[in-house]
């Protein structure tokens, strides 16, 4: 476990079943949780994982992969938990990377100050969708039929 290793160890980043994260934190398999508000289904289930930890004391440094919503999630997340942990994952990739989020903002609502990141003070999430970027976006409908098949 993770008391073999003389550095933290963090993880969860892809879990989404809140049985794992239970048994995680249970059994002390991180020293830091760290759980996607998008992969576990939003900001409720991952408050739920952020109590868990909170009541073993561990401490919540949510992964975020891109500078798209799910990091503007995580950095209001980290502002309503009591148990936040000292860092924000910020990605340093570009757009030879994620080549997508290019321009997904009217105005970037990134920016690390000092070592500090900031977020901005607007209602709601605090950011507006480049009516640009909507209008190249590729849509998907998806339906669950009678019987619960995905089409």
């Amino acid at each position: 476990m993770t008391e073999a290793l003389s550095i933290d160890v963090t993880g969860g980043e892809q879990d989404c079943d809140l049985t794992v994260w239970r048994r995680m934190i249970d059994m002390r398999a991180v020293d830091v949780v760290q759980p996607d508000v998008c992969y576990l289904g939003g900001i409720a289930r991952t408050l739920r994982v952020c109590r868990m930890a909170e009541a073993a004391g561990l401490p919540v440094t949510p992964h975020a992969a891109n500078l798209s919503m799910v990091t503007l999630f995580t950095m209001h997340l980290l502002r309503a938990v009591p148990n936040a942990g000292d860092y924000l994952e910020f990605s340093i990739e570009g757009p030879d990377y994620y080549p997508w989020q290019e321009g997904l903002f009217v105005e970037s609502p990134y920016g690390i100050e000092d070592g500090h990141a900031r977020v901005l003070d607007r209602p709601g999430w605090g950011v507006d969708i480049a009516p640009e970027w909507l209008a190249k976006a590729k849509y998907q409908r998806s339906e669950v039929d009678s019987v619960g098949q995905v089409g």
